[in-house]
């Protein structure tokens, strides 16, 4: 009989507990369509939020404390680790060897307590503190149901005394429990009004005591190890001293790169001949071997946007730069050098250029080979030598052929070049060029209006066809041609 009592009871108060979530349940929902009024107290929802945001940053506080404690931890071992290879390396005939296993014992035991006492009077205090927090929470949230008994209780008192029939019973059994409603959550809510400010007002002191307590071990804690650390710097201070001059002074093994080094400077010959370097071949002289190992280079950016500045270097080519032609124009007068010319009649301009050119492939031949010598003997190398023949001329006029050919061209023509590579123009005054297109250079009508890089010039098909070289001519990138006559 005992055992269905009190399951009786138990089941009486599951079903009531059921009963009570229901109309609390209803009740919201009334208050959330607006059909019934709810109760709002302003001040304590603004303690509730007090309250959310505290526990929210001591949590924070809480989880970086211990990220900081593990911190000191891991330090802990790494600096065991380096003391105790230092004492291994400590040889035992050397000087101050029992000072340093003592400054290795406390400075185990100076990490150890110092992680001791931040877990006693930082980590253990901090716990404490969030302790009080989740029995608050709770309450907090058995007000808010209270609350919505009450408002419950109250609406339903009400219903009754409006009601067109009313039941005296029922209504002295409703106000009968909105009395009791009202008491336990008056109860509730004044503790909790006093409660909740003076738990805010309590995180100012705890912060100041927890960052004091860490702000206070850390400041005894680094004072210890300084004195320690100067025992140690004193103790291989002494070491050093002892053994500087004999035993560990640390010298570079030789090796093989290290004769390699002393070489890169040569000391001068003998003989007082100037020092050939890498640097005196390649100026002015040769082209680099990266550029003559690529003849099929990118084409190169056109100048246009550099008019008045200098001009895009031009692509690789075989054939000598201008800095070569003046040193080969000045060594036309050296008294080794004799030019071959060969003069050709109009009956033979075919034969002429393929003698003048095997005899200027020749000449340059024979500087190649003495350039080549040249620099096996020590000296610097010296330019190919490129000769040019022109017709042979009578005070002032050509003979032969050369003659028509020169009346054919514009006035002032100064030699062909050919486009080795496509050029749009930019501007109105510039030629647009095709890859193979021949162009007759003719100097410009003013030379300070030629920037450098740039020539002036008629494509010579626009000039057979039209012969009019105001509405042909233009400026062209000298770089993006190549001279062929």
């Amino acid at each position: 009989m005992a055992e269905l009592g009190s399951k009786g009871v138990t089941a009486g108060k599951i079903a009531s507990n059921v009963q009570k979530k229901l109309t609390r349940a209803q009740e919201k929902v009334l208050q959330k369509l607006g059909k019934a009024d709810e109760t709002k107290d302003e001040q304590f929802e603004q303690c509730v939020q007090n309250f959310n945001k505290q526990l929210s940053e001591g949590t924070r506080l809480q989880k970086d404390l211990r990220t900081y404690l593990a911190s000191v931890k891991a330090m802990h071992e790494a600096s065991k680790k380096l003391t105790e290879c230092l004492q291994e390396v400590y040889e035992p005939d050397w000087p101050g060897r029992d000072d340093t296993n003592k400054i290795a014992e406390n400075n185990d035991l100076l990490w150890t307590d110092f992680h001791q006492k931040l877990v006693d009077q930082a980590l253990l205090t901090m716990d404490t503190y969030l302790g009080q927090f989740p029995d608050i929470k709770s309450r907090i949230a058995k007000r808010g149901r209270k609350l919505v008994d009450y408002d419950s209780a109250r609406h339903h008192f009400e219903a009754l005394q409006t009601a067109k029939k009313k039941d005296e019973t029922k209504i002295a059994k409703a106000e009968e429990e909105l009395v009791k409603a009202q008491k336990v959550f008056e109860e509730m809510n004044v503790d909790l009004q006093e409660e909740l400010p003076s738990l805010w007002n309590s995180r100012v002191g705890f912060y100041v005591n927890t960052f004091q307590s860490i702000a206070g071990l850390e400041e005894n804690f680094h004072k210890e190890m300084s004195k320690l650390n100067q025992n140690l710097h004193d103790v291989l201070l002494g070491l050093d001293k002892q053994y500087s001059g004999n035993a560990f002074p640390v010298k570079a093994q030789p090796s093989d790169s290290t004769p390699a080094k002393a070489n890169k400077s040569p000391s001068p010959p003998p003989d007082g001949s100037p020092i050939t370097s890498p640097e005196t071949k390649t100026v002015n002289h040769e082209l680099e071997p990266s550029t003559l190992e690529a003849p099929g280079a990118s084409i190169p950016k056109s100048p246009s946007q550099l008019r008045k500045g200098p001009p895009v270097p031009p692509p690789p080519k075989v054939t000598p730069s201008k800095e070569i032609k003046q040193e080969n124009i000045v060594s036309l007068f050296d008294d080794n050098f004799v030019p071959e010319i060969s003069v050709t009649t109009p009956s033979q301009p075919a034969e002429a250029a393929h003698a003048g050119a095997e005899a200027a492939g020749s000449e340059a031949a024979a500087g190649d080979e003495a350039s080549k010598t040249e620099a096996d003997s020590g000296s610097s190398s010296l330019p190919a030598v490129v000769v040019e023949t022109f017709p042979a001329t009578v005070n002032g006029t050509v003979e032969g052929g050369a003659s028509s050919e020169r009346a054919d061209m514009p006035p002032g023509f100064l030699f062909k070049v050919q486009a080795m590579h496509d050029y749009t123009a930019t501007d109105s005054d510039e030629l647009q060029l095709k890859a193979g297109d021949v162009v007759l250079v003719i100097p410009f009508e003013n030379p300070e209006e030629q920037d450098e890089g740039w020539l002036m010039g008629v494509k010579e098909s626009d000039w057979i066809q039209r012969k009019e070289l105001d509405q042909c001519r233009g400026v062209f990138p000298e770089n993006f041609t190549e001279r062929v006559q």
